[in-house]
């Protein structure tokens, strides 16, 4: 069996950057740039007023205090055009383009207005609530590097750089398909042996939260004139997932299936748990992984292995997320020759640690218990038994949207 890394390196040598698209500002939050976003105007554009008050010269006041004429109003958006001489102010507002000649902010509480004479006793230094021109940055200046994925923040960063588009990776196509006589629709009757197919829509929202399209096929049956449908079904798609039918019974029929209509697999088989049955090959140009039935062991597998490739996809340097130090909150015994993602909930001891504590129970079908889950705890193999208060890398989902 292949090693975790070695598999997601083999997944992610198998998958290729998307080409680009240009989306309006109001679309690109989450999505990932392709090429720099430099900044077209200065922030601020001009030297501006901070606060409310008066623009002044700084070394016209004076502690046993001056008397000021007011020459203009400049409010934002319509700057004064005035020159402020000796003796002389300008009333400002808060992002006001400061008047020629003046250096500094008398704000309003410091002063005394009878009708244009300003009285004051103040003294500023010369920039006292000024912002300089290009104080946050500069027109032609590189605010966002390519590469990167667009936050809220970003986006208000691109728009004060003076960016109504953005050229970024399209989002990855993600085709879904389940497999298995026992499946239904969520909602429907249950019949006879039947269960709802939870892991479908599960992992459609968790693509979706990871910035992918994805595009859910009907579940199909275990027969392999069903598997064969598939090839007809996945145009215009940039990766194909299978959940179910990659175990070794006879009624797991994926691999053989699809091979029939041109699966060239890669490997399959992980020292993984959950998930242990996962494939990995190519559907003509088509990646494809094949993930087990199991709806935990797909989840894992997901964030594992899949949401890597689709960073890759969208343009990302840096495709696999480093995990997070915490401490156990429990004793765990040794482990065997297979990675371990154990589902756990998350704690802070006294000293402010982060303690993350794997459930009793870890079965891979068990929904509840991933519900309640804010981490994966990942034990190396052949791990030898810890106690609780030793290091561990945690996987976090609580701030995943996982």
């Amino acid at each position: 069996m292949l090693s975790v890394s070695e598999a997601r390196e083999r997944i992610l040598e198998g998958v290729s950057p998307l080409p680009a698209e240009v989306v309006a500002l109001t679309d690109a939050c989450g999505r990932v740039t392709t090429v720099p976003v430099v900044a077209r105007l200065s922030n601020p554009p001009a030297d501006v007023s901070s606060m409310d008050g008066y623009a002044v010269r700084a070394a016209d006041l004076s502690a046993d205090g001056v008397t000021l004429t007011c020459i203009a109003e400049s409010p934002a958006g319509h700057p004064a055009d005035v020159t402020v001489g000796p003796g002389q102010c300008a009333r400002i507002f808060t992002g006001s383009v400061m008047p020629a000649g003046a250096d500094a902010v008398l704000i309003q509480e410091n002063a005394q207005a009878q009708g244009t004479r300003i009285t004051t006793g103040h003294v500023l230094a010369a920039g006292t609530y000024v912002r300089r021109m290009g104080q946050d940055f500069m027109a032609g200046k590189e605010v966002i590097p390519a590469g990167h994925r667009l936050s809220a923040r970003d986006i208000g960063l691109a728009a004060a750089a003076n960016h109504a588009w953005l050229q970024v990776a399209r989002r990855p196509r993600v085709a879904i398909a389940a497999t298995g006589d026992e499946l239904l629709l969520p909602g429907s009757a249950v019949g006879p042996g039947q269960i709802a197919n939870s892991s479908t829509p599960m992992l459609a929202a968790l693509l979706r939260t990871a910035g992918a399209e994805p595009v859910v096929l009907p579940v199909l049956r275990d027969s392999m004139a069903d598997l064969a449908t598939l090839e007809r079904m996945v145009d215009g798609v940039d990766m194909l997932i299978t959940t179910g039918g990659a175990s070794v019974g006879s009624h797991d029929l994926v691999r053989r299936g699809l091979e029939q209509v041109g699966l060239k697999t890669d490997f399959w088989k992980i020292a993984i748990r959950p998930g242990r049955p996962l494939m990995f090959g190519h559907l003509g140009r088509l990646p494809f992984i094949g993930l087990p039935g199991n709806p935990v062991a797909a989840f894992v597998c997901t964030l594992v292995f899949i949401l890597p490739a689709l960073r890759r996809m969208a343009g990302l340097a840096t495709p696999v997320e480093p995990p997070v130090q915490a401490i156990l909150g429990t004793d765990l015994r040794a482990n065997d020759a297979r990675m371990d993602f154990l589902r756990a909930s998350l704690d802070h001891d006294a000293q402010g640690r982060l303690v993350a504590t794997p459930f009793a129970v870890q079965d891979s079908a068990m929904l509840h218990v991933l519900a309640q889950s804010q981490a994966l705890v990942m034990r190396a193999p052949h791990a030898p038994a810890a106690r609780a208060g030793d290091a561990c890398d945690i996987i976090r989902l609580d701030q995943t949207g996982a």
